[in-house]
């Protein structure tokens, strides 16, 4: 049920917004990806690559400090001059363009839906731990530092048409490459007609989250906060909704989003692996031949095309050297594993029998941060983990937008970290500051 005291969104609806921007001369440099794609390594390369590089504000340092730290350092970009809010508010078309990739999309103030609303639809399950750190640098630095990843079907409405028209007539507000080849390009909307235009084409869509759960999370726990603490627990007593009064709206009741029709702009759907330390590849192999038929290969390529190939659920296991693949588990097991209240469809997925039935039954442990390590994407990524960990790598076909789409209308959650939809936005082409948003 809504919480009576928040604002509810009419429908699916995009807010213009004063965004701050970076007056460098290369804007490349200043931006990142998104904050849980950065390893620590790639901190200092991105320091190095410009001393205000975003990564200040999103990863600042790792003492009890570094919210306040991220906030003064905002503070001070702003007053220096380093970022500057546009003068009129505006929703921004965000276009990515590179080898193999073409993606358009709407940057704006998100209207804040409860999951219940059936308008911003989850498909993943969060952790605290994620959400609670974002949530202290949101609070603290009452910023939006990176748009959150939205998809809607489109079908070629008066939104998409706006934005590819935009894109193929008018000149660019920004222009940047980053080091992936990929060229990032903004246009502000500000006409009031068009804002309006796009704003009826969304209003009855619905949206899936394909990028910023533990974001989203956040914004809808910072909206809490504001409209339910009591005065002098967070805010001002202006920021409070007294009991009875009807809920007004205020910055915290939008959130930083980049919209994208993905009819006209299907996303790039990628596997998340997983890394288990101290579990050995012997004896993991050993472990799972208790339920499933392993094969061997001789090299991680054969075993990726092997897993390619394989139907059901399988994963492919690896610490350098020998690759054992894993299909066909033992169906008395595996359904005496599965929980029986969700669906055939969620029970089929590779990541929920992993979570469910290869993890826990098999090998003896949970599915969470303490455990299990996540690599995005890079299988020759997550075999080096292993092996310096002496553990061992899972490796994982993508879930299909189908197998998405249809749990998340179901109103089911898949496992944690299960999906990495791509081209992610750029984190620090444009910012948001309750401020200025």
């Amino acid at each position: 049920m809504a919480n009576p005291e928040l604002p509810v969104p009419d429908g699916l609806v995009l807010r213009p917004f004063r965004a701050l921007r970076f007056t460098v001369d290369d804007l490349a440099k200043v931006t990142s990806p998104p904050y849980d794609l950065i390893a620590e390594a790639d901190v200092r390369d991105l320091l190095d690559s410009h001393p205000n590089n975003v990564v200040r504000l999103i990863l600042p340092g790792a003492d009890r400090h570094r919210y306040s730290e991220a906030r003064e350092t905002l503070r001070n970009w702003l007053s220096t001059g380093v970022l500057v809010a546009d003068e009129a508010p505006a929703v921004y078309v965000y276009e990515q363009t590179g080898p193999g990739v073409l993606q358009r999309g709407l940057i704006g103030d998100v209207g804040l839906a409860s999951p219940e609303q059936q308008v911003i639809l989850p498909h993943e399950d969060v952790m605290p731990g994620p959400v609670a750190d974002r949530l202290a640098l949101m609070r603290t630095t009452e910023a939006n530092l990176e748009p959150i990843f939205l998809l809607y079907e489109g079908d070629g409405g008066a939104a998409t048409l706006l934005v590819d028209q935009i894109a193929a007539s008018r000149p660019p507000l920004i222009e940047a490459e980053t080091r992936d080849g990929v060229r990032h390009r903004l246009w502000a909307i500000t006409d009031p007609h068009e804002i309006t235009s796009l704003n009826t084409d969304l209003r009855t869509r619905q949206a899936l989250i394909a990028d910023g759960h533990h974001r989203y999370a956040t914004y809808l726990a910072l909206q809490h906060e504001h409209h339910t603490l009591k005065p002098g627990q967070h805010g001002s007593a202006d920021d409070v909704t007294a009991p009875g009064r009807p809920a007004s709206s205020g910055p915290w009741d939008f959130g930083l989003a980049l919209l994208v029709d993905s009819t006209a702009y299907p996303p790039d759907l990628k596997a998340i692996h997983r890394v288990i330390p101290g579990l050995s590849l012997e004896e993991a192999v050993t472990r799972a031949k208790r339920a499933w038929q392993v094969r061997e290969h001789v090299g991680l390529a054969e075993g990726m095309a092997a897993l390619k190939n394989s139907t059901g659920p399988a994963y492919l296991l690896s610490a350098g050297g020998a690759a054992h693949l894993l299909t066909d588990p033992d169906p008395d097991q595996l359904e005496q594993a599965m929980p029986t209240d969700r669906s055939a469809r969620w029970r089929a997925l590779n990541t929920s029998v992993l979570a469910e039935f290869l993890l826990p039954k098999i090998w003896g442990m949970n599915d969470n941060e303490q455990s299990v390590r996540i690599v995005h994407h890079d299988p020759e990524k997550a075999v080096r983990l292993a092996r310096d960990s002496g553990g061992t790598a899972v490796l994982l076909n993508p879930l299909t937008v189908d197998d998405v789409l249809t749990v998340a209308a179901q109103k089911e959650k898949v496992p944690r970290k299960s999906t990495s939809f791509g081209p992610k936005p750029r984190t620090g082409l444009v910012l948001r500051t309750f401020t200025f948003g």
